[in-house]
């Protein structure tokens, strides 16, 4: 058995998620594992990186997966090639295969999870990446956002930004890394607001949380004391709302 490090890109508009669930559930997993399938003839379950949920895409998401030597040798390349000859249907895509480490794990070993959240700032809803995207109409201040992001930085407990149906054993996160910037995006006015956030790792609906929490402050309703405030009552129900689902990006995981 040789171990695989697959490095995948989707769109998760029209999947549950990441997780394979049940019959006749649309999942990222499912769709991988099916393809390998029908390359190889070979039983499989992908182990991830970091589950996504409904609706979040990914642009470096990593898995590992288990497969038996091939009758006829395969470099790499030709191993993502075949994959995704069977994906090709669908909005995932394995963009790096190579062979790993037997002991490599794509969840256990990961040092650092980069995510990016993506903004539309405009009052016109965007016609081409709705799905994409959070359309926000009401201006943001990016440079009150960012200040008071600033605030969540360092090791804490992130209750107030954790979804009553995390399953981590402690809410206790590091969070190293917190910027948030604006780049024109239409030409007219609109701007694109990123926000990227780095960690080891994070709490169910943590980012969105955090993003929809900042949000409140972009729009002059909450100041970096009230983040503190939040962050400190340990409390989701004081905590902003939780951004949708389409905004949201695994960019990157460092090993």
């Amino acid at each position: 058995m040789n171990r695989w490090k697959l490095t995948i890109e989707y769109d998760g508009t029209n999947y549950a998620g990441w997780q394979r669930q049940g019959e006749g559930i649309p999942s990222v997993q499912a769709e991988i594992e099916q393809a390998i399938f029908k390359f190889c003839a070979q039983d499989v379950t992908l182990h991830v990186a970091g589950r996504t949920d409904a609706g979040v895409h990914a642009r470096g998401q990593v898995a590992h997966v288990d497969l038996a030597d091939f009758k006829n040798p395969m470099e790499p390349f030709e191993v993502a090639k075949a994959i995704n000859a069977h994906i090709k249907k669908h909005r995932v895509s394995v963009i790096s295969a190579e062979v790993a480490d037997n002991e490599f794990h794509a969840r256990f070993h990961a040092v650092n999870k980069l995510y990016r959240y993506r903004i539309i700032n405009r009052p016109a809803p965007p016609a081409l990446e709705a799905k994409l995207v959070w359309h926000v109409k009401r201006p943001l201040n990016v440079a009150a956002m960012h200040e008071a992001g600033q605030v969540l930085l360092g090791h804490h407990d992130f209750t107030t930004f954790r979804d009553s149906q995390c399953q981590a054993k402690s809410p206790e996160k590091t969070l190293d890394r917190l910027d948030i910037a604006s780049q024109e995006y239409d030409g007219c006015g609109g701007q694109e607001i990123i926000i990227e956030t780095e960690g080891r790792s994070f709490l169910h609906h943590q980012v969105r949380n955090m993003v929809g929490t900042l949000a409140l402050v972009g729009e002059g309703k909450w100041s970096a004391a009230d983040v503190r405030a939040a962050l400190e009552a340990r409390d989701r129900t004081k905590g902003g709302p939780t951004a949708p689902a389409s905004g949201l990006y695994l960019m990157r995981v460092d090993y």
